[in-house]
């Protein structure tokens, strides 16, 4: 008898504390069954596996819950708290403290079930780059910490004996221990004097460690940002600088580079503009193009499915079969997440990003609302994690990207100069009535269509500015040229 999925709970934050709901479907026109009753707090957070919560109250105590019961494990008292977090499984709680002098220890790892500090020791400062100090692998086999030229690796079953190994890496500046396995380390050491940075990837086994299992430098690079995937296998480097020399970006410059652990491949994903979402393999080869425009996320859901959004628009496909699955629209979304299961998709519009039009939609897996609610100030919404293991597969899918047709409708006489989408839309989800659309963006309708299947037309006429612009360009280009003639006549 194949074993009950778990229910599925959704972690709501306001102003003066936070709730647990228990996850959709919701019967029409009900509102979710509370778990939890409205608890004061200033922060939120569950562990990686979802079997506990974390509830802090801003310089004052934190609180450790049992996800299964919401009974409260454990409660600490801690003074002029700053940060905490738990390890993956719940089993350590890491807190930073305020601290007047270097002689008292403000970071501690303690264990959640007796309340004992296992660890102890002191940090000048924290950063959301540096926090948590000491990170876990997935199963709390593998602990480590960046220090001075070096990371240093713990037992988590005996923090007493301080670091048991160390990895030599002079001028460190960031880390990220692979998840599951916590097989692996990457580290960065940023540009100085004419010398590139680099990001390297080592062993976690001591007797591994003595050169990196890959390795790749780059000049322009003052941040990154580490991303494993699953198995530990693969690394995503989001390598960042200040300032774009090629002033080519205003926000500075991007570059995304991708490391194996088997040295079998090493490359880099472009990153132009206008976005363009592309799906690549494990050899940066492009897979699947979905066309350029103005993308800003994508979520793959635990079950193979992703999602695109715009501002405001989604797009659920399901890759594997290359099917657009359904269309909607969520305006303003802060925060966007699957549901552990697949089947459900939340949106989240949160202060302080937005102060106004707070709230939660949840739809379906084909992009059908199912649920929505308004809040005078949200500050967070969260599905409690769960391995997508446990729950069965989607089998319903419909709507296959062949089938769906998007016409073009006639231009009228004196009318629009951009192909429209027609009204027709899939059975399941309702036509909406057409936004309005400022003079500017006239064109962006091609541009949809184009990213939502890349089914509409790619032609059109340039907007009136885009035209006016191109033509002040050409004159100043004649003007260019007249002059530098008639410098060429004067000296001759």
């Amino acid at each position: 008898m194949a074993s009950q999925p778990p229910a599925l709970d959704i972690l709501v934050r306001e102003p003066d504390g936070f709730s647990v709901w228990s996850g959709p479907p919701y019967p029409t026109g009900s509102a979710p069954p509370v778990r939890l009753l409205k608890t004061a707090c200033s922060a939120t957070y569950f562990s990686s596996d979802g079997s506990r919560l974390l509830a802090t109250v801003a310089s004052a105590s934190a609180t450790v819950y049992d996800c299964r019961t919401l009974s409260v494990v454990r409660s600490f008292e801690l003074p002029g708290l700053l940060a905490a977090a738990l390890s993956p499984a719940g089993t350590f709680l890491q807190t930073f403290q305020k601290s007047s002098s270097p002689q008292e220890k403000n970071v501690t790892v303690w264990h959640v079930d007796t309340a004992t500090a296992l660890y102890q020791h002191y940090q000048k400062n924290m950063s959301k780059a540096t926090w948590p100090m000491v990170q876990f692998s997935a199963d709390e086999s593998v602990s480590c910490r960046m220090m001075t030229n070096e990371i240093q690796f713990f037992d988590p079953k005996d923090f007493t004996k301080g670091f048991v190994y160390k990895l030599r890496m002079p001028g460190i500046a960031a880390m990220q221990l692979a998840s599951a396995p916590g097989s692996h380390v990457a580290g960065f050491v940023p540009e100085a004097k004419g010398v590139p940075a680099s990001v390297q990837i080592f062993s976690c086994d001591k007797d591994a460690q003595g050169q990196a299992v890959a390795r790749r430098s780059f000049f322009r690079c003052s941040t990154v940002q580490f991303h494993w995937n699953k198995g530990s296998t693969g690394l995503l480097v989001v390598a960042q600088a200040d300032v774009d020399k090629t002033n080519q970006s205003y926000y500075g410059e991007t570059k995304l580079n991708y490391l194996t652990t088997d040295r079998a491949f090493e490359g880099i994903v472009p990153l132009i503009m206008p976005a363009r979402a592309t799906i690549f393999n494990k050899k940066c080869n492009p897979l699947l193009e979905l066309g350029e425009g103005p993308y800003n996320t994508i979520r793959w859901n635990p079950k193979g499915r992703w999602f695109g959004n715009l501002p405001g628009d989604m797009a659920f496909w399901d890759y594997s079969e290359k099917k657009l699955v359904g269309k909607t629209k969520a305006e303003c979304s802060v925060t966007s997440e699957w549901s552990p299961d697949g089947r459900h998709f939340m949106t989240a519009t949160t202060a302080p990003r937005l102060q106004i039009d707070n709230g939660i939609k949840i739809f379906d897996h084909n992009g059908s609302l199912q649920f929505k609610k308004m809040f005078e100030k949200l500050y967070q919404a969260d599905w409690k994690p769960e391995a997508p293991e446990k729950f069965g597969d989607i089998a319903d899918l419909t709507i296959s990207l062949g089938s769906i047709k998007i016409e073009e409708t006639k231009k009228q006489a004196q009318g629009s100069k951009s192909a429209q989408p027609s009204s027709k839309a899939p059975a399941n989800i309702a036509a909406k009535p057409t936004a309005y659309r400022p003079p500017h963006s006239k064109n962006s309708a091609d541009v949809q269509d184009k990213l939502f299947g890349g089914l509409a037309s790619t032609g059109g006429e340039m907007s009136k500015n885009a035209l006016r612009n191109k033509k002040r360009r050409e004159k100043q280009k004649e003007k260019k040229a007249a002059e530098g003639s008639g410098a060429s006549a004067d000296d001759n």
